[in-house]
């Protein structure tokens, strides 16, 4: 019955949901020293009783400027039918992306970008509570405006493969790797416990946060590759802070380690910076990763032009909701890079788990090289939290999105009214 019904929205509403993660030194690392895990959360109501949820991940400060602009963009939305917007989901992701006034914010990329990922999180999130969908079906959402030099339509439904890898999922679930060890705030001792108590849990795979202080990254790979072994798996992620002449040295001052990547190395818009850093790199055996910065698909498409990039990482926040992050799967595919997305912050973890099922299931239906990444934090905090089994993601059996946070956490963690938030102030 769900699936005859237009659904018209009728309302929606967006707000500002702030967690005091820096209080713990959660999610510290050399750029982003103090970040309070925050979302701004967007709900669309319609008149047949169905309730659509998305977000947008940012760290505190600032997220009432995202909150504006999904006001902003909520007159485009407003009124529309689910099934209009379906119909022709590609013109509507135009629709948000190119209104002849507000692209002048973007053009796709910042906060106006950032407030459109939250709006069609949520869109996608109804969809997906309504019916299923065709691989094919969502080739259409993509707007290939700017990419076909590199992928066309016609090609994207050549990449699609026939969905034969699904029973794998579903009994063995997806590899994932842990951050949540090595946050760069953690004193040593707290960073060995994490450690040996993610290693009893199944974990093989590691990322350390490294950039602030290069003796102090000496000691802390020594600590995490002595605990972890030499055959379990490591990576470094310097958040941007380096360089391009500065990376090079200090990463290979970090050789001896062996991590599989280096991931943003510097500025997430040196597309050039990070083809150098790739092939200075490249002898030593460590990868460049990069993406969670990642503004749109045309910087993705220049990133693998360039060779720039060894591992795709992709953010279901950051891009244009599943509809850009399809484009990027795509050509990733065609590139022969593999996918290994950015998670954790609020909801991450929810919503990609999605993305890299698709991509496994019917873009890629390989797993070498390729990991999702898992951070334990606020997942509490949602009506359907990811699963995790022996380092693993086990794919959702809810349908939807997975982004519906509980209306208590929402209440008590609003900002500046939440409960949370007035406590902290007296």
């Amino acid at each position: 019955l769900l699936d005859k019904m237009l659904h018209k929205i009728i309302n929606l509403t967006v707000r500002d949901v702030r967690f005091p993660t820096s209080l713990d030194q959660h999610g510290s690392d050399a750029m982003h020293t103090d970040p309070d895990y925050s979302a701004a959360y967007v709900v669309l109501d319609t008149d047949s009783g169905l309730t659509g949820f998305g977000l947008t991940f940012t760290l505190g400060k600032g997220t009432e400027i995202v909150v504006c602009a999904v006001e902003a963009l909520a007159r485009l939305v407003v009124g529309k039918c689910l099934q209009e917007i379906v119909s022709d989901f590609r013109g509507f992701y135009r629709l948000l992306t190119s209104d002849s006034q507000m692209r002048w914010l973007g053009p796709e990329k910042g906060v106006i970008h950032l407030a459109t990922a939250a709006v069609l999180n949520a869109v996608w999130d109804l969809w997906a509570r309504t019916e299923g969908k065709e691989p094919k079906q969502l080739v259409s959402c993509i707007d290939f405006r700017y990419i076909t030099d590199v992928l066309t339509e016609e090609e994207a439904l050549d990449l699609l493969v026939k969905a034969q890898e699904e029973d794998q999922m579903q009994k063995e679930g997806y590899p994932a790797y842990t951050t949540s060890c090595a946050w760069l705030g953690y004193p040593d001792e707290q960073l060995k416990q994490l450690c040996t108590d993610a290693l009893k849990s199944g974990w093989t795979r590691f990322k350390v946060k490294v950039g602030a202080d290069l003796e102090d990254d000496v000691r802390r790979c020594r600590i995490i590759r002595q605990m972890i072994g030499p055959d379990n798996t490591l990576m470094i992620d310097a958040n941007q802070r380096w360089d391009v002449a500065e990376a090079i040295s200090w990463v290979s001052k970090l050789a001896e380690f062996r991590p599989l990547w280096i991931e943003e190395p510097t500025s997430p818009d040196d597309i050039l910076g990070h083809a150098a850093i790739s092939k200075a790199l490249a002898p030593l055996g460590i990868g460049v990763a990069t993406g969670e910065q990642c503004q749109n698909r045309v910087m993705f498409k220049q990133f693998l032009q360039a060779s720039a990039l060894q591992f795709v990482q992709i953010d279901s926040c950051r891009l244009g909701s599943v509809n850009e992050n399809l484009a990027v799967l795509l050509m990733a595919h065609k590139f022969n890079v593999p996918v290994c997305p950015h998670a954790g912050g609020v909801g991450l973890c929810e919503l990609v788990q999605h993305l890299i099922l698709f991509d496994y299931i019917c873009v890629s239906a390989d797993l070498r090289n390729r990991m999702c990444e898992y951070v334990d934090h606020l997942h509490e905090h949602f009506t359907c939290p990811v699963v995790i089994q022996d380092a693993h993601y086990m794919p959702p059996k809810d349908p939807g999105y997975s982004c519906e946070m509980l209306e208590s956490t929402v209440q008590r963690h609003q900002y500046p009214e939440g409960n949370v938030w007035k406590n902290m102030k007296k």
